[in-house]
């Protein structure tokens, strides 16, 4: 069965989840690239691709989804992403990052790949073929292509411009596909190596953009037949030059030249230095690493000093080489990592470095709109609760609240917020010690006194506003002791909550009247947050102390079992359960003997039986 508490606990963290997902899906940029989702154990459970991140991410959080994206978006508590410069480089990273870290919801594409590749066999009469794996078999790999039938038609192409053998080997007179030019003849009569590899190397200069030839050869085909009426045979001729140009769209995230290298690229802004980190092996980027930290000095001389940091400090595998910018210190990181250092000034190592500084200058605007959002939740949110009061400032707050079943093990917390921020460590906890039964008016008093007149005596800072989860007998009770008993001017207000025990509104500690706020305003966001939080604070521990009281109260009725002993195994074993599996020898080992120990397990486990 559930606890209420622990249900609570569950609501807050979600919530936190979601708020913190709803800010970063406010900033994504409108570029192509990839997206990491990632659990609550910061596991990438699924990797996708996208050719405006933002529209494609938002959309799972957005509206209806079938069964299985339900359950996705269920587990999703955090995101990631790398912006590329096409979509074809998203889906070729894509790829590659499934492959590597086999999300759970990449069912499709975590072994092999749905996506073709061309490739050029290894053989005698090598041919050129359509497939979904890459295999280490000598043969040589173009793509792998987001649009299959651009690649089945861009095949075609190359058959009839760079034709190498189309037909199968046991063929005993010339071909079909001879005739028709598609193929290169090994079955009419011997082809010399030589020239199997002047088409290999057109072949792979086509793949390298060179495509104006046939290019322009279809574009005249296609103009002959439009002048000839031949509409459809023009169209065909269209659409094989479109197919081309989609086949081998530059792309910069995958190179055979990317053989175990790591990039590192950064931009600088209002003293905020961000930094990116693409390790590339196999040649694509398997990993990305991104840090942004303040910067005090020379950004170049930073950068350069944590480039050494990262393999020092985090055990990083070295890779063959690294690609950094211009300005860092080339022979220093040379000498001290013994690695190739260079910064390349053109082709594709040039471009990859340009996307790493790109995706660098993206994560440094993010943390700057971040910041943004979160002043405007925090500081923004503070002013408006204090205009809403009519108070100079609210920058400390504190707000109490009480917990207590039936008015036993009454108890009371109290939760700090600085700048319109949880400050955790001036929480504090007060069991109520002067009052009997559920008295609210009576308890609050006592919390008030106790904390007011020790700020006092301590001299220690006042807060600017005490909030108390209640309505009018709570704050009447703290007006009662922070202006009578201890001449203190202290705001206070109530936090109201409607029928659902939501908040719902400020009760004015002095006027007495509530005053509703825009639930869309900064203030009443903040005022839901801090009596989530004390209402939590308080109800944790209040069930604290009710489980301590009843495992007190259990070894208080077993004989040579007195305060001290009671204290050990508390401390130790901390409930009964454990002590109850407990050997009699670790209960000795507490300095307890023998006999207490074995009459301790006893009463225990009859007191189960029973």
């Amino acid at each position: 069965m559930t606890h209420p508490q622990d249900k609570q606990n569950t609501d807050v963290k979600t919530n936190d989840i979601r708020q913190h997902i709803e800010q970063k899906l406010a900033i994504l940029p409108n570029e192509p690239g990839c997206y990491i989702m990632k659990d609550k154990n910061g596991h990438i459970i699924y990797v996708g691709k996208a050719k405006i991140l933002k529209n494609r991410v938002r959309s799972y959080f957005r509206g209806a989804h079938d069964t299985k994206t339900t359950k996705l978006v269920s587990e999703i508590c955090d995101f990631e992403f790398i912006v590329t410069n096409s979509n074809k480089e998203a889906l070729i990273l894509e790829i590659n990052l499934i492959q590597k870290y086999k999300p759970q919801y990449n069912i499709r594409l975590k072994e092999g790949t749905m996506y073709p590749y061309l490739k050029i066999t290894k053989e005698k009469d090598p041919q050129l073929i359509i497939t979904n794996t890459v295999k280490n078999d000598g043969g040589t790999y173009f793509g792998p292509f987001p649009n299959v039938y651009a690649a089945t038609q861009t095949q075609q192409v190359l058959y009839k411009a760079y034709p190498l053998r189309h037909c199968g080997l046991n063929e005993k007179r010339a071909c079909f596909y001879y005739h028709l030019g598609q193929c290169i003849g090994p079955c009419d009569h011997e082809v010399p190596q030589e020239v199997y590899d002047r088409q290999i190397d057109k072949i792979k200069r086509f793949f390298k953009g060179d495509v104006a030839e046939i290019k322009t050869a279809l574009k005249e085909k296609m103009e002959t037949a439009a002048e000839k009426m031949e509409f459809e045979q023009a169209a065909d001729y269209r659409d094989q030059i479109r197919y081309i140009e989609t086949t081998v769209e530059q792309q910069n995230v995958m190179n055979k030249d990317y053989d175990n290298m790591d990039v590192f690229a950064y931009v600088m802004d209002k003293s905020w230095l961000s930094i990116q980190v693409f390790m590339l092996r196999q040649g694509s980027i398997l990993k990305r690493k991104a840090i942004i930290e303040p910067s005090y000095g020379n950004p170049e001389e930073e950068v350069t000093s944590l480039i050494a940091r990262f393999y020092k400090e985090q055990a990083q595998i070295q890779p063959k080489a690294i690609l950094v910018p211009s300005d860092v210190d080339h022979e220093l990181l040379h000498d001290f990592l013994d690695l190739p250092v260079s910064t390349p000034l053109r082709g594709k190592k040039h471009s990859i470095l340009e996307l790493c500084e790109k995706n660098a200058k993206i994560a440094l605007d993010e943390k700057f709109r971040l910041d943004a959002m979160s002043h405007k939740k925090t500081v923004q949110a503070v002013q408006e609760l204090a205009d809403a009061l009519n108070i100079p400032q609210a920058e400390h707050i504190e707000s109490f609240d009480h917990s207590n079943i039936q008015g036993t093990n009454a108890v009371s917390g109290m939760v700090v917020y600085t700048h319109g921020k949880e400050d955790r460590k001036n929480y504090r906890k007060y069991k109520i010690k002067t009052v009997e039964g559920a008295n609210e008016f009576a308890s609050t008093q006592e919390v008030i006194r106790r904390r007011y007149s020790r700020l006092l005596k301590e001299e220690k800072p006042l807060p600017d506003l005490i909030l108390m989860d209640g309505g009018i007998v709570q704050v009447r009770a703290a007006r009662d002791v922070i202006e009578n008993e201890l001449g203190l001017a202290i705001p206070v207000a109530g936090m109201v909550k409607n029928d659902h025990h939501k908040t719902a509104a400020l009760l004015d500690g002095y006027s007495e009247e509530i005053i509703y706020l825009d639930p869309r305003s900064q203030a009443f966001r903040l005022l839901q947050r801090v009596q989530e939080e004390v209402h939590r604070y308080a109800i944790s521990y209040h069930r604290n102390v009710r489980s301590k009281n009843t495992f007190a109260s259990i070894l208080e009725e077993i004989d040579g079992v007195g305060p001290k002993t009671r204290s050990k195994l508390l401390k130790h074993f901390k409930s009964l359960q454990n002590i109850k599996i407990a050997s009699s020898e670790e209960i000795q080992a507490l300095g307890i003997n023998q006999k207490t120990a074995i009459a301790v397990l006893e009463a225990l486990n009859k007191t189960s039986r029973d």
